[in-house]
This record gives structure tokens, sequence and C-alpha cells, in this order.
């Protein structure tokens, strides 16, 4: 950085114009806006000598982000013609600053609300559930999320999964990171990837893992209170503007996915199941709850439905099928006659090692192995949510009937 020189500063200097112009492009990684919209410059002026002086304000004064702000602004700002220097100073917003950035991004609605279950909400919901746990079903929903942002769509990830939420371990956020409070609002925590196929995949995080003291804290509510610790989830992060909400739920029909259905009408959901005939009848439960609480049950999905390896004596490759077949079908027939109208089985989910420990060693699978069956099976799946049509049946649309 250099340093201010004893040249009087000029605030009309017409290059600060086009210092601004490169100061909108810097976005702030966790809210997702420009800092400029923010109100995070101040103090902005240029000396006779071409050298800038400002002040970036965080929203707080540990900042996770701070080192990535600091270093877009500086590049951001030398780029610009008749720019010798940058003189960058680092503050935090006080409290009137934060308030008035608290009341901006609700766009001045006082008080928290679910934007997803506004008249009008863009944002397409998916909720993905299992009737029973060890079914796959949070790898899913991480890959799931991941193909979508790799198509450059907005994509923000909740892990309803309060007792035993595992997002953050699938996608290697380190046990100490936080969300940044800004007041009462929640920032998600931002999570990229630059996959093997040089696509760039962003999500915005939140866990109920990353709220707690530490990640192996017990929670232990029940009713009321896990109610309202959903409503904060959903209503206290300032998500943004999403092309794709996903929820990771937690397996069954408790009182969590009772929850979400009944503060999402007209959410979609996908059941993920698995082979087996006797995990294929509790997965049906988990999507004819949903359907019960008006959301859209979409699809199913069959992990773990076989596994493919290369025979050593005729050098042919093989499928075995460790959990036997038909389960996931036969779950998609069955949400079919309960609804009474076609739930498809959207995929068949191979088994590979890169998909379950190798994950946690590298990358969720569609990042770290694009083109893997496994991979290719699950961006096939984010394909078909991109092309079709978010349903409207129990969706709050807004229309006044004038009597």
């Amino acid at each position: 950085m250099g340093s201010r020189s004893d040249e009087p500063v000029t605030e009309t200097n017409p290059i600060l114009t086009h210092v601004r112009e490169a100061l909108s492009t810097v976005i702030d990684p966790e809210i997702r806006r420009p800092i400029t919209d923010l109100g995070m410059v101040d103090d902005l002026t240029i000396d006779d000598a071409g050298i800038v002086h400002l002040t970036v304000l965080l929203t707080i004064a540990g900042c996770p982000m701070r080192n990535t702000i600091e270093e877009d602004v500086t590049n951001a700002v030398r780029k610009v013609p008749g720019v010798t220097g940058i003189d960058l100073q680092i503050d935090a917003m006080n409290e009137q600053q934060r308030a008035e950035l608290t009341e901006k991004l609700r766009g001045g609605t006082p008080a928290p609300v679910i934007q997803f279950a506004q008249p009008g909400s863009r944002t397409r919901v998916v909720a993905v559930a299992s009737g029973k746990g060890g079914v796959g079903k949070s790898s899913m929903t991480v890959n799931l999320a991941l193909a979508l942002a790799k198509q450059g769509f907005n994509v923000g990830l909740l892990d309803a999964d309060i007792y035993g939420h595992s997002i953050p371990d699938l996608l290697g956020i380190p046990e100490d990171a936080r969300p940044t409070m800004v007041d009462s609002m929640i920032m998600p925590v931002p999570v990229e990837y630059v996959t093997a196929d040089g696509k760039k995949a962003t999500l915005r995080v939140i866990s109920m893992g990353m709220l707690k003291e530490s990640r192996d804290q017990v929670i232990a509510w029940r009713g009321p209170i896990l109610d309202r610790a959903i409503t904060q989830l959903l209503a206290e992060v300032f998500w943004g503007d999403l092309d794709f909400f996903l929820i990771d739920l937690p397996p069954g029909t408790g009182d969590v996915a009772m929850s979400i259905g009944q503060k999402l009408p007209g959410s979609d959901m996908i059941v993920v199941t698995t082979p087996q005939t006797s995990v294929s009848w509790v997965s049906e439960r988990a999507g004819t709850m949903g359907s019960m609480l008006h959301q859209n049950v979409i699809g199913v999905i069959e992990n773990m439905s076989w596994f493919e390896t290369t025979c050593p004596n005729c050098n042919e490759a093989h499928r075995i099928e460790f959990f036997g077949s038909g389960g996931g079908q036969q779950t998609a027939d069955a949400l079919s006659d309960r609804v009474a109208r076609e739930v498809p089985l959207l995929g068949q989910i191979p088994m590979e090692y890169a998909l379950g420990a190798g994950a946690e060693i590298n990358a969720p699978i569609v990042v770290a192995h694009p083109d893997s069956p496994a991979a290719l099976a699950i961006a096939e799946i984010a394909q078909h949510l991109v092309d079709t049509k978010a349903s409207l049946v129990g969706k709050p649309l807004g229309l006044k009937v004038n009597s």
C-alpha cells in the first residue's frame, strides 16, 4: 500500500469517477453485493500524486473475509488509469451503519420474513428427504447443489438436520468457520470450488453445526424451540437472490421435516432411497408426508444402485448389486399412486469410492471427478431441475380478488 503524500487531497479529480466504477465491481464474498451498494466505501479521495486514499468498512471488526476484500479492492483500484498507488484503511461499521445495512438488505422490511414463502418469489426451493439415515441423502444434496452452481446458478444450501448435520464436513468447511453476524442478520458462509473441468461453483451455506460452540455439542430440542430454530435459519439468514435453494432434511418424518413443509408450502421435494425393498417403503412415507404438507414430490433418486468392477478372468465390466434392485422404481410407483400423478425415478447413482470416503479426502464427486458415472448421473438430475418448471400448486401468488 502507498502512504499518504504531502500533496493536497483533491475531491473533484475526474479519476475518482473511474475509481468508484472499479470499486463497484468488488463483491462482498458473503453478502454477494457490490461494496459500494452496501455503504462499505468511506473517505474516498485522491491526491495530486495519483494516490487513492480510502477506507473500507467491514460489517464487523473480525470479518473472516477481510483479506479477500482487501485484496480485491487493491487489485480493482490499481487497474484504474492515472492511479499511482493506494492507501487503504480497513475499519468496521458502527452500530448505526450496521443498522442501515440490515434495513437495506431486508428491503425496508422491519421484521424477519421467510423470503422463499413470499408471493412472487422466483427461487426454486428443493427439499431433499429420505425415510431413514444412511442412504446418502446429504451427499446427494451437496452434489446436486454444486452441479447447479457449476452452471452459473446462484445456489443456497441449508443443512436442516439439526441433530446430525453433516454438510459442513462434506464441503470441507473448517470447524472454526462461523457465519458473520450483521446485527441480528446472519450471513451464509460462502463455499467456492474450481472443479476438475475448470468450472467455478459457489454455494451459500448455513448449518446448525456452524452456529454451535463446537460441532460435537449435543442439541436436545423439541417442539417450539426446534420450530424457532428453523424459522431463524430460514428468515434471519441473508440468502440474497437465489435461483435454487436446496434443503437437506433430516431423515424420517419428524418435527423438522414437518416444520419446513409448513413454512415453505409449494416447495419441491426429492426423495432419496436405495435399491432395498425394506428401505423403499420407509422412503415412501417421507414423500407422502411432504405431499400432505403441500410440498410437490418431483421425483426419486436411487443411490448405491450397483458397484461396477472389472472381472480379472474375462476382463469385462460387471455390475454387482449389493443391495438388490428395484427399490427406487418401487418408491416412485408407490408415491405416484399416493399423489395421483407421476413421480418419476430421476436417476440411479452407482457406488463409487469418490462419492463416499473419497469425497472427505478430496471434494464432492461432481467437483473432483466430474466425468465419473456417479457425477454424470447427478449432473443429469440437476439438468432435469433446470429444464423443468416449478409447480405453482400450493405457492402463495399474492393475487387479490376485487369484490
